[in-house]
């Protein structure tokens, strides 16, 4: 009885591949992409992703109002046809707002994780295969880093930077008279990218790490070796792709981790400031008023709820996807 089964089992895989089945052809990726598509959270995490994307490239240009603009003979509405989500305390559309602070949020966490990533991607590499001194120097200076409450550190460096640059760039305006220096506002942004990186690296760093030595006693990795392959060109060719699998599933966190520790520094107040649109100080600007004025801190409030909470979806069906453990249908 078992060899029969056993028998209609190999007939039936023969007739599949017999009929051009493309289980020949699938690839890791393939596979990956066919367990996140299977997975409904991370559906809902990527169509979230889809319209923070949209917000942030066209948000701006599909606002009603612009995101300064105020209408002094309607602060504080409710929604209505010609303001769908309300006005804030001085008369600003508070949806059109909420878009351009789609825009500020993206903008942030991009180029934080981007920052991030770069930087922990060379030092995490250059600790796993950089010998024992390499991997001593960059794990204290790690620890350093980590020990201390992220929020905390990277308020500090705000805090720190941010009187000094701008009063560099008003005097840089007044000698020069030089147009970008005229609107510090850009430099907010900077200061929160360069705060939220310092922070954010170590991070990557480790696991990186973590994967090249766990990497680096492959059967590849003593074959390029032992037909002279310097040890550089292993660890960009060999070991550091191979190790992105995490990376990619990492970054999907720190992303949605980036928007959160943005808006709150922006609520403390040492992050964007007014009037640039950020979900962080819109919270603020109106948490005085939230017992009788509720829809101006629950608008952008449960706006950053939803999109980290739909990039965590995506990041957590990303973890699955690339796990070649997983033992979920494809």
């Amino acid at each position: 009885m078992a060899e029969r089964s056993k028998l209609a089992s190999t007939k039936s895989l023969a007739d599949e591949l017999s009929q051009g089945s493309d289980l020949r052809h699938r690839s890791l990726w393939q596979d990956a992409i066919r367990r996140l598509l299977h997975n409904r959270l991370s559906v809902i995490g990527l169509f979230v992703l889809a319209l923070l994307l949209v917000a942030a490239i066209f948000g701006p240009n599909l606002a009603p109002y612009s995101y300064t603009e105020q209408d002094l003979k309607k602060l504080a509405q409710m929604p209505s046809a010609d303001h769908w989500l309300g006005t804030d305390e001085i008369g600003r559309d508070l949806f059109s707002r909420v878009l351009w602070g789609a825009r500020t949020a993206t903008l942030v966490a991009t180029f934080t994780t981007l920052i991030s990533v770069l930087v922990g991607l060379a030092l995490g590499t250059i600790a796993g295969y950089g010998g024992r001194l390499a991997d001593n120097i960059v794990g204290r200076l790690t620890d350093i880093v980590m020990s201390v409450p992220g929020l905390l550190l990277a308020a500090l460096i705000a805090v720190s930077i941010k009187q000094p640059v701008v009063a560099w760039a008003k005097q840089i305006y007044e000698n020069t008279g030089f147009p970008p220096f005229a609107d510090t506002t850009w430099l907010d942004l900077l200061i929160v990218f360069g705060g939220l990186a310092f922070v954010s690296w170590p991070g990557y760093a480790r696991l990186i790490r973590g994967q090249i030595l766990s990497l680096r006693q492959e059967q590849y990795v003593e074959a390029a070796r032992s037909v002279g392959v310097s040890d550089v060109k292993i660890a960009l060719r060999h070991l550091l792709p191979n190790a992105l699998g995490p990376v990619i599933v990492s970054l999907t966190f720190s992303f949605s981790g980036a928007m959160a520790l943005e808006s709150s520094l922006s609520y403390l107040g040492i992050g964007v400031q007014p009037p640039q649109a950020s979900w962080g100080n819109m919270i603020a600007s109106n948490i005085g008023s939230w017992s009788y004025r509720p829809w101006l801190v629950a608008v952008p409030a449960l706006t950053l709820a939803i999109v980290t909470l739909g990039i965590n979806f995506l990041g957590d069906g990303l973890n699955d996807a690339l796990n070649p453990k997983s033992n979920k249908a494809i």
